[in-house]
């Protein structure tokens, strides 16, 4: 009992001064770590940094594939189905075609979740596999595939698909969510990289690597992020990346597709692999991304052709469909 009078003390002092206190800091930088506030500072400008890092802060949405749709391009989307899961759903129609649900409760006991008619994937996730548009009856290869949402977007639109990943934990899952969903993909436990390696390689008519990355984009769902990640993470991501894209680019036969694509937020990670990749290897070069093709704002593709999303970006023109995964994709072509 000798602290009881301190701590009554500090206590009340916290009560009747904290609310003061807090008004005026300053949350949203104080709750990023200096690394990152500089980097995103050099890469988006400081407005942008400040909208991106208060997006950081906030709850994501619940964002949900339907199968009936998943693997289409948004121009070649059934609307209804979309509009039609949106009302069931209680959730709302994104342009992009994915659903996002605002208040969702526990996940598996919505209409359509034990029927395998839809799965949890945030909108800018589902965006790289529509890059590749319609994948019906063509040969793709997605790796670094688990835990299979884009697995799930390719087998929905009709592709036959290898996923690959080195992890046999995660390819667990992924099998348990093609099973549910009631969808086929051969899946192959090895590194991407000793994959491509096989002589002849195997070819595919569109090749599809989310690479490992720091996942900066993420931090709404993933908030330790800021405080488990640092500076020499991207350094070392970044250079696997540059070899699993070389790799990645062995796969693809000729006058096939080559989509790269991280959740991360760091240039390193994004546009500068990419940049590398084309300068060594010049049987690709950039199909670029046109506005409006993926049913997002002119604000999510750069100036390159690329796909650019931040957490603060919004679905709509009038802003009310806002955040988004941070994620960068870039579509190549090999000639």
């Amino acid at each position: 009992h000798r602290f009881d009078r301190l701590t009554n003390a500090l206590l009340r002092r916290v009560a009747t001064e904290g609310p003061g206190i807090l008004s005026g800091l300053d949350g949203v930088r104080l709750n990023t770590p200096d690394w990152l506030w500089t980097r995103w500072t050099l890469a988006y400008g400081e407005d942008e940094t400040r909208k991106l890092a208060a997006a950081n802060l906030t709850e994501a949405a619940l964002d949900i594939a339907v199968k009936s749709v998943a693997g289409t391009s948004v121009e070649n989307s059934v609307e209804n189905s979309v509009e039609t899961w949106a009302a069931t759903l209680a959730g709302v129609a994104l342009p992009t075609g994915a659903i996002r649900v605002r208040e969702a409760g526990r996940v598996e006991a919505l209409p359509g979740y034990n029927d395998g008619a839809w799965w949890v994937q945030d909108a800018a996730a589902q965006l790289p596999v529509k890059l590749l548009g319609n994948v019906n009856g063509r040969t793709v290869a997605d790796l670094c595939a688990a835990p299979g949402g884009k697995t799930a977007q390719l087998a929905a639109g009709g592709a036959t698909v290898t996923a690959i990943d080195q992890s046999g934990r995660r390819l667990k899952r992924l099998r348990e969510n093609l099973t549910r969903l009631k969808l086929d993909a051969t899946v192959i436990e090895v590194d991407v990289r000793a994959f491509a390696s096989g002589v002849p390689a195997p070819q595919f008519d569109a090749v599809l690597l989310d690479a490992p990355c720091t996942a900066t984009g993420t931090i709404r769902r993933h908030p330790d992020i800021l405080r488990a990640r640092t500076e020499d993470d991207v350094v070392r991501l970044s250079a696997i990346q540059r070899e699993l894209l070389t790799a990645a680019a062995e796969l693809v036969r000729p006058g096939g597709m080559l989509v790269y694509c991280t959740c991360s937020l760091e240039p390193e990670e994004g546009e500068h692999v990419v940049a590398a990749f084309l300068a060594a290897d010049p049987r690709f070069e950039i199909s670029a991304i046109r506005a409006g093709e993926l049913g997002v704002q002119a604000m999510s593709i750069s100036p390159a052709g690329h796909l650019r999303t931040l957490p603060h970006h919004a679905l709509s023109e009038d802003g009310t469909l806002a955040g988004l995964d941070g994620f960068f994709a870039a579509r190549l072509v090999r000639r």
